[in-house]
């Protein structure tokens, strides 16, 4: 091969690019913001949802806990506990569990005894409990057994 022949394989850069911008427009900017919106519109009221119905589960599962262990401690004493923090310190439960909607162990509504078990028993005890959360309502609901 000379030298004029090998020139014809050489690859050479257009230099002449101007005309071609690289990069997205602005219409194409717009349509993913756009698709991104709509997909977080839709997703937002399901994630919520999802939310509340596990907070739902969490109660649920915390109420039928602490009613279980309400009962047993009324067995194992013949007495029932005049409050919650017996159940702690009688070895039942570690913690009294956290309300889920009002995020804090404080809100719990328990409803005492007509009157005492025996006759050992100085005062009422704790019969049954409820959540005490203003932002859940359970009464009126397929969940108002809890």
């Amino acid at each position: 091969m000379n030298g004029a022949s090998a020139g014809r394989f050489i690859r050479r850069e257009n230099i002449h690019r101007g005309h071609y911008r690289e990069g997205f427009s602005l219409l194409e900017m717009m349509m993913v913001i756009a698709v991104i919106l709509i997909v977080a519109s839709i997703s937002a009221p399901i994630y919520m949802t999802a939310v509340v119905r596990a907070r739902q589960a969490v109660l649920r599962d915390d109420l039928l806990t602490l009613r279980s262990l309400i009962d047993r401690f009324t067995l194992d004493n013949r007495r029932a506990p005049a409050r919650l923090e017996e159940l702690v310190e009688g070895g039942y439960v570690g913690r009294i569990p956290t309300e889920p909607f009002a995020g804090s162990d404080e809100t719990w509504q328990v409803q005492q005894e007509d009157a005492p078990l025996s006759p050992k028993q100085s005062r009422p005890g704790i019969i049954d409990v409820h959540s005490g959360s203003e932002q859940v309502s359970l009464e009126g609901t397929p969940y108002s057994s809890w």
